[in-house]
């Protein structure tokens, strides 16, 4: 039997494009890209959605995912955090299926655009470091501590970090990246216990930008929707 849990959780009120986690893209619904990787992986006996949406649970199951409760109207607010949604599936899931789980893996099901290897290969590394818990992200296109800036109450423009010596070159920077939203790791002790995402002992899986499109509006949902027909053509 397998130690590592998949959720994926996938709300019914999405505002940036409607119906989203199951909207059809190229030929499918959204949500069943990343069902159909978490199914490919072979990590997982249990792929567990979290949603408060009939229709999302009904089309979920249709692709072998689990669904045996439905989120509450706390959990599936605007104002729920992300981690503690993801906590809660695993805390059902351990009493549900009466296990102890080692490792979580949450999969973004508005993040198609991963591979199986994306899931496998940042599960390896996680463990090869004994990270506490994992984050994805692509180098960011914009620098921090070049061309990102901030405007405080006064209307003051500054950059948004700075360092001691002045730099006129974005390679001369720290490197920066965007987190993806695509894929969440944690040990069972951190899932639990810890009420951040970011640890002493985060680790960071960077992926390309082609596969790091997190779809929040309609034109990310453009996006995505051209490179997946570039890629079967």
């Amino acid at each position: 039997m397998s130690n590592v849990l998949c959720t994926i959780c996938a709300r019914g009120g999405s505002k940036g494009v409607k119906n989203k986690n199951i909207k059809f893209i190229n030929g499918k619904p959204l949500i069943a890209y990343t069902i159909e990787q978490a199914q490919a992986s072979k990590l997982f006996d249990h792929i567990v959605i979290s949603t408060d949406s009939d229709d999302i649970a009904n089309i979920a199951k249709e692709y072998g995912a689990e669904v045996f409760f439905q989120r509450s109207a706390e959990m599936a607010s605007d104002s729920a955090g992300k981690l503690d949604v993801i906590r809660d599936a695993f805390v059902r899931s351990e009493e549900y299926y009466k296990k102890k789980y080692d490792f979580l893996i949450d999969l973004d099901a508005t993040a198609p655009l991963r591979n199986v290897d994306d899931i496998l290969n940042s599960f390896t590394q996680f463990k090869e470091h004994n990270n506490s818990n994992l984050i994805t992200a692509a180098p960011s296109r914009r620098s921090p501590y070049f061309n990102l800036v901030e405007v405080d109450k006064e209307g003051k423009v500054t950059l948004s970090k700075q360092l001691d010596i002045a730099v006129v070159r974005r390679q001369d920077v720290p490197k920066s990246y965007d987190m993806n939203a695509s894929i969440y790791i944690w040990k069972r002790e951190s899932i639990l216990n810890d009420k951040t995402l970011f640890l002493e002992n985060t680790g960071l899986y960077v992926m390309p930008e082609e596969r790091s499109i997190d779809i929040d509006s309609p034109l990310d949902y453009k996006f995505v929707e051209l490179l997946m027909k570039e890629n079967n053509a």
